[in-house]
């Protein structure tokens, strides 16, 4: 049997013995506890995550410290540096040990916390499950079809009263045909201002803005010409 068996099963008899007392408190109406809750175990294990943190830090300068004995002695006194780089070794066997405590405890309490966290959600999940069926079981389905029948019809009196109000009084008229006629209409202006003569303005132009067609100036010769012209043609027709 190993020395690791062995001290278990001390402690395990040492442990079955130191809980007599409580079972016989038990007995007596005193009820004991199962064990931590999640959140006294997390804190435990952040505890022994920061004092193996501390134990780290020391053993470091611990090896710092063996190293500058042993290169201090190196020359000098063998037999202190050997002794040095021997306690360097033991610490760095010590080192490694706790960086893979560390790494099984933050394990252990990443695992911790995400079991937490689920049976918190679990329990927020069952608690809104619960008040859902509470809101339900107020409600009658036969009360909600008969609701939104009620709601629909209201909504199509609505719609005929708004159709009612809105309807033009009066006589309806063909919107086509009034359509048809203004056409009509517009025909018969447009043939009018087409056949339309334009008015001759019957005020007298000013002759001083016109420009004279005549010459300026006649010789007398032609003038007489032309007025014994139109005295032999007034004779003629005076006979």
């Amino acid at each position: 049997m190993s020395k690791i068996s062995k001290l278990f099963k001390g402690s395990s008899s040492s442990s079955s013995s130191s809980h007599y007392p409580s079972s016989s408190k038990s007995k007596h109406g005193h009820r004991s506890r199962t064990g931590p809750t999640p959140q006294e175990a997390i804190h435990k294990l952040r505890e022994t995550e920061a004092m193996l943190a501390k134990k780290q830090d020391f053993l470091e300068n611990k090896i710092e410290q063996e190293i500058m004995i042993a290169k201090k002695n190196g020359l000098k006194n063998k037999r202190a540096a050997l002794q040095a780089l021997k306690r360097k070794k033991r610490f760095e066997q010590q080192l490694t040990q706790i960086d893979g405590t560390l790494s099984t405890i933050e394990f252990q309490r990443e695992a911790l916390e995400n079991a937490n966290t689920n049976t918190e959600v679990l329990k927020t999940m069952g608690y809104a499950a619960k008040a859902i069926k509470g809101v339900h079981q107020n409600m009658d389905l036969d009360k909600i079809d008969s609701l939104m029948q009620d709601i629909t019809e209201s909504q199509e009196v609505a719609q005929e009263i708004c159709d009612a109000i809105s309807r033009p009084f009066g006589d309806a008229f063909d919107e086509d045909e009034l359509l048809a006629e203004l056409a009509e209409l517009e025909l018969e202006e447009s043939m009018t201002n087409m056949g339309r003569v334009p008015s001759v303005p019957t005020a007298k132009l000013p002759t001083s803005k016109l420009p004279s067609t005549r010459p300026s100036q006649r010789t007398p010769s032609k003038k007489k010409a032309e007025d014994d012209d139109d005295m032999q043609m007034l004779a003629a027709w005076a006979v």
